[in-house]
């Protein structure tokens, strides 16, 4: 333990943002930092619990707690408190690949089975991550690690979002061979398009690319397996083939007037921007712009917030986020949503604190139904028409959304953003291999096998498991690479 009343002795403390007025100027990230002072101090908060929920991993109810890569959460809370930080890297980086990341976009479940906020507020993990492998970078701890020696098995790894990345990274590590295909013109999956820059900053993706690289990594952009090569051919040329290409395809949203000019789908919009910013700051006028337009997002997520986000940085007139869930309450309800399950409390992100900065109210809408869209004469979109909506348990036992009567209202909408989650993997791949698929058109890939119904073939990821954390995909990348070297090689040289 770094202090036995840390915990007691000092406050939690996370690092200010920047101002929200001034960071919807721009396309930076918005978090500051805390100084190293302040980071041991936080450090010494860590209580090092003889069973630490911190570093579980688990499900239950249908919320992650815990950290699903497992990272060793207490250790380097301490060796951080003791200034050891180049110790404090190498023990994050044995149960993470990429810490960069999540240290920037994982929710933190960790944090929120922290069993110091059972008592109080809990230990600021990420906050701590994000500074350790910063540190390393800085310090020039953070090189290429080429394998010694190469096995002479080829895989292919179809997908570079965090999955693939960290499947890639493991199975070279493990001295195979290893190439990684993308569809987009850039490395990174979601990590590139999908994510804003405010959020991460592509020179980090960057970054851990080019490491990857030089440690003897290849990857094909620009190349879609399924169009541009078939998947047969993969499986032929390779001794083993991962599937990464995580749930892309987005949930159809059709009520009366969906497909009117100005309805478009959450991850159109966002990846438009972000790609228009990366090849020219957005001077190529490539994207779908929100300048001066009501819009209007339907989710509750955090695609919905970095959608509100963006659209406050093209200068919209207005945004408001609907969601269909109730307002959260201000503190966690013991029987509902019990420790170590993250807590499920009111809270601005940073997209809904910039919206109530500039129009003065919180962006969002809650328990409220979009019923149907309205247009003008020429096809397109001038508004929504809206119910509010109450959950109930019918006489089954489903939980269901019935409308109130009498709460109709009517918001007007040049722009409408579909941000209600993903249906699954895309069925290319699925089909063209034979690949068995369940229910909801996940690849069938047994969760710590990772193999499928064809030989060779391994998933992982969304694509195996549906739209999950970026630390969930991290965990799936790594767990499949086990496997497939176990396979190649009878026994696995990683942890």
């Amino acid at each position: 333990m770094s202090t036995p009343t840390g915990f007691m002795e000092y406050k939690r403390q996370i690092p200010a943002d920047r101002n929200p007025l001034e960071r919807v100027k721009d396309w930076e990230e918005f978090h500051k930092h805390l100084s190293e002072e302040e980071l041991r101090t936080q450090g010494a908060r860590c209580m090092d619990c003889g069973t630490p929920y911190c570093h579980t991993g688990m499900n239950m109810a249908g919320s992650t707690f815990g950290c699903p890569v497992h990272n060793l959460i207490p250790e380097w809370n301490n060796l951080v408190y003791r200034g050891l930080w180049k110790e404090a890297l190498e023990r994050l980086h044995k149960t993470n690949n990429f810490p960069e990341f999540t240290g920037r976009i994982c929710p933190a479940p960790c944090e929120g089975s922290c069993t110091v906020g059972l008592i109080g507020q809990p230990v600021t993990i990420k906050t701590i991550e994000e500074a350790i492998i910063e540190r390393g970078f800085a310090e020039g701890w953070v090189v290429p690690e080429p394998p010694e020696k190469r096995t002479g098995r080829r895989v292919a790894v179809i997908g570079s979002g965090p999955a693939g990345l960290a499947c890639a990274a493991q199975l070279n590590k493990a001295g195979h061979s290893v190439t990684v295909y993308e569809r987009s013109d850039r490395v990174g999956g979601l990590l590139t398009y999908g994510i804003p820059s405010m959020k991460l900053e592509k020179n980090i993706v960057e970054r851990r690319v080019n490491l990857l690289k030089a440690e003897g990594i290849e990857f094909i952009t620009n190349t879609e397996i399924g169009k541009d090569i078939p998947a047969q051919q993969l499986v032929d040329e390779y001794d083993a083939v991962v599937l990464c290409g995580g749930a892309t395809k987005p949930r159809e949203f059709n009520i009366e007037g969906s497909k009117l000019n100005g309805v478009v789908y959450a991850m159109d919009y966002l990846n438009s921007t972000i790609k228009s910013y990366l090849d020219s700051n957005l001077e190529d006028g490539n994207y779908m712009s929100s300048e001066g337009k009501n819009v209007i997002v339907i989710g509750g997520g955090d695609t919905g917030s970095d959608c509100v986000a963006t659209s406050l940085r093209h200068g919209c007139k207005t945004v408001t986020q609907f969601g269909t869930h109730d307002k959260a309450p201000l503190e966690r309800d013991p029987i509902a949503n019990p420790w170590p399950q993250f807590p499920n409390v009111y809270t601005l992100d940073y997209a809904q604190e910039e919206a109530k900065a500039i129009f003065g109210s919180d962006p969002r809408e809650f328990s409220i139904m979009t019923t149907k869209f309205v247009g003008d004469e020429n096809g397109n979109l001038k508004e929504l028409h809206t119910i509010q909506i109450q959950r109930i348990v019918d006489e089954t036992g489903r939980k269901i959304y019935q409308p109130i009567p009498g709460t109709e209202r009517v918001f007007p909408a040049e722009l409408a953003l579909i941000a209600i989650g993903f249906d699954g993997p895309e069925q290319t791949l699925a089909q063209q291999l034979g690949l068995e698929t369940d229910r909801w058109t996940n690849v069938k890939a047994r969760y710590g096998k990772y193999n499928t119904n064809v030989d060779k073939v391994f998933a992982a990821g969304d694509m195996r498991r549906g739209q999950s954390l970026v630390v969930w995909a991290i965990n799936e990348g790594r767990e499949a690479a086990r496997e497939v070297d176990k396979y190649l090689m009878g026994a696995t040289v990683l942890v």
